[in-house]
């Protein structure tokens, strides 16, 4: 007779997550947060098309769960993504979910505010705290043609890398227990783009010197005049195909 098999026990821990994200609404509070930022209960109900009592219902089991964290200001309740960690989780399921672009099932934007919204999403986005998107694959692209990162073996930042961020004046926080590059699945573009330290900094960055603005409440980005000559410069970038 057999012995019986002892169960892992990450297990049940692992099926009590996939529960957590195995609903519409839920789900779509998560990839609304990937844009990093924190969201009241109420932005993220009309965003998930809920009413809020049963919103509230959702966040609570998210919180619980460990996915986002909340803090309350005054009347209003404000919830993120618990750390990168848990963002990466989200973008990565969603890159595997993606639908062919080429397939009949893809649904058709129902108006021409869809249709500029999911383009604007395609061309360059936020990914929790790092470049998605055309943009992001454009950065990482550069990148690697000029030696300053590694994708053959995993992403790693080359000592020419290294000092390439140094030069640029953008410090890498190389203390924490965070990969200094990791790659990142990419749900548009279906390659890998740059996540981690590096990809984090990098964003950063970009927003605060002005080469990039956020487009309306989500996560979309543009590129402005100043961030294509700069991106130009520095990494050979051209910015006509970022538009």
């Amino acid at each position: 007779m057999l012995d019986r098999m002892t169960k892992d026990p990450q297990a049940p821990r692992l099926a009590r997550l996939a529960a957590l994200m195995a609903d519409e609404t839920r789900a779509a509070c998560l990839l609304a947060l990937l844009d990093g930022r924190a969201w009241t209960a109420g932005e993220l109900a009309r965003h998930a098309g809920v009413a809020a009592s049963t919103l509230s219902e959702h966040l609570g089991k998210l919180v619980a769960g460990g996915l986002l964290t909340q803090e309350r200001q005054g009347r209003h309740r404000y919830v993120r993504l618990a750390d990168a960690r848990v963002a990466h989780l989200v973008e990565d399921l969603a890159a595997q979910v993606s639908p062919d672009p080429d397939a009949d099932a893809v649904p058709r934007p129902r108006n021409l505010r869809e249709s500029s919204a999911g383009s604007a999403m395609a061309r360059g986005r936020t990914c929790y705290d790092h470049f998605a998107g055309r943009l992001g694959i454009a950065l990482t692209d550069a990148l690697t043609s000029r030696h300053l990162l590694r994708q053959d073996t995993g992403f790693a930042l080359t000592e020419a890398g290294l000092a390439w961020f140094e030069e640029v004046g953008i410090p890498l926080d190389r203390k924490g227990r965070r990969p200094l590059a990791r790659g990142c699945l990419d749900w548009t573009e279906r390659r890998p783009h740059l996540a981690g330290v590096a990809g984090a900094a990098l964003c950063r960055h970009a927003l605060a010197e002005g080469w990039c603005v956020r487009i309306g409440s989500e996560r979309a980005v543009k590129v402005t005049g100043t961030g294509e000559q700069a991106l130009s410069e520095l990494l050979g970038i051209d910015g006509s195909t970022l538009r």
